[in-house]
């Protein structure tokens, strides 16, 4: 079995399975690269339990067949030769020649005997923009939580409807959604976040569209080269609607990026503990302020309000500043009180909301 390719192909194609491989495992076979050579071309695959990845590389190919070989070892020798094109000789089922210039080595394999089957379900009619869904992932992923107490909320909540595609995430301090507007099958399914970061990572700069499956615990997408299989959390967010109000005593509009770069510079003295700042809106003007162990920050600017004249939130710094993260151009704050949720709006996109909680004081 033989097999000509492009180093850049090659390349392009390792870099999407070599997050996933782990690199030590309980189970030592899932440290290995699946290599097949088919009558499509150079098919490579690989697993971590939880997302499970196939892809199909045009080559030139003698020969059919499977191989194991070592994933980390093998990227690390594809990055570094020195050719254009890779050559690959594989031989027996024992070794594989690899040749590229005048660099040339080999490397033990192993039979694919023993290695998991990867689950792939057939895709449906169903299909979107591959950028466009890792765009509605990443508006909202930051909101997920890190807490492993926090079961459901570790997640991303994929919500499918006639009307469209939502994306929610929630830590319980604060929520981020998504709308993109499309026709889809309804039905609401939740994402492990670090398998939704990989979903992000493989389709964010793909061209074309992604097909959808849905079978029990799994999610398949299926692109012009890529396959990815992704295993389902069980349940689904409770009613977070409830948490968004829905009458506020103020509203503000000012440029998103003014406004996070303020906050990030006046955070650097916030309280090491809960990163407090103050945000004062006082008749048309914004006044943020922190203080800590080092001094005090404080910087003001404008705003064009309605509502009360003048009030007083306390934030989280860092929390505001992710639900800015996704904004381009003017933001609208609506408060709803002092120690009630705030709702974060982007002006020129509206299918981006996030709400946070502000601190108590």
């Amino acid at each position: 079995m033989e097999v000509r390719i492009p180093k850049r192909t090659l390349v392009e194609g390792l870099s999407i399975l070599e997050r996933i491989i782990p690199s030590r495992s309980s189970n030592p076979i899932l440290t290995y690269l699946p290599i097949e050579l088919s009558q499509q071309g150079l098919i490579l695959r690989g697993t971590n339990g939880e997302v499970d990845i196939e892809v199909r590389l045009p080559a030139e190919v003698q020969g059919l067949g499977q191989v194991l070989i070592p994933a980390q070892t093998f990227v690390q020798i594809v990055r570094s030769a020195p050719g254009e094109m890779v050559e690959l000789i594989f031989g027996n089922g024992e070794r594989l020649e690899l040749h590229s210039g005048a660099f040339n080595t080999q490397l033990a394999t192993t039979s694919p005997d023993g290695y998991p089957t990867l689950a792939f379900a057939a895709p449906g009619p169903e299909k979107i923009a591959a950028a466009r869904l890792a765009q509605a992932i990443t508006r909202v992923r930051y909101a997920a939580s890190s807490e492993e107490y926090r079961a459901i909320f570790r997640g991303v909540q994929l919500e499918m409807s006639p009307t469209g595609l939502r994306t929610v995430a929630s830590d319980g301090f604060r929520l981020a959604r998504y709308d993109l507007p499309m026709q889809l099958q309804t039905r609401k399914l939740v994402i492990p976040a670090r398998s939704a970061d990989e979903i992000v990572r493989v389709f964010k700069d793909a061209q074309g569209e992604v097909a959808l499956a849905v079978s029990e615990g799994m999610l398949t997408l299926v692109g012009e080269a890529v396959r990815m299989s992704v295993k389902l959390m069980e349940g689904e967010f409770p009613d977070y609607a409830r948490v968004i109000p829905q009458s506020f005593v103020l509203e503000a509009t000012l440029p998103a990026e003014a406004l996070r770069e303020s906050l990030k510079r006046v955070a650097v003295l916030s309280d090491r503990n809960n990163h407090r700042v103050n945000l004062l809106f006082n008749d048309g003007k914004l006044d943020i302020d922190a203080e800590g162990d080092y001094g005090r920050g404080r910087e003001e600017l404008h705003v064009d309000s309605s509502g009360e004249p003048q009030l007083m939130v306390a934030y989280n710094a860092q929390y505001l500043i992710d639900a800015l993260a996704p904004i381009e151009g003017a933001v609208r704050i609506k408060l709803s009180g002092p120690t009630s949720p705030s709702v974060v709006q982007a002006v020129e996109d509206a299918g981006y909301l996030a709400v946070v909680v502000p601190l108590r004081v």
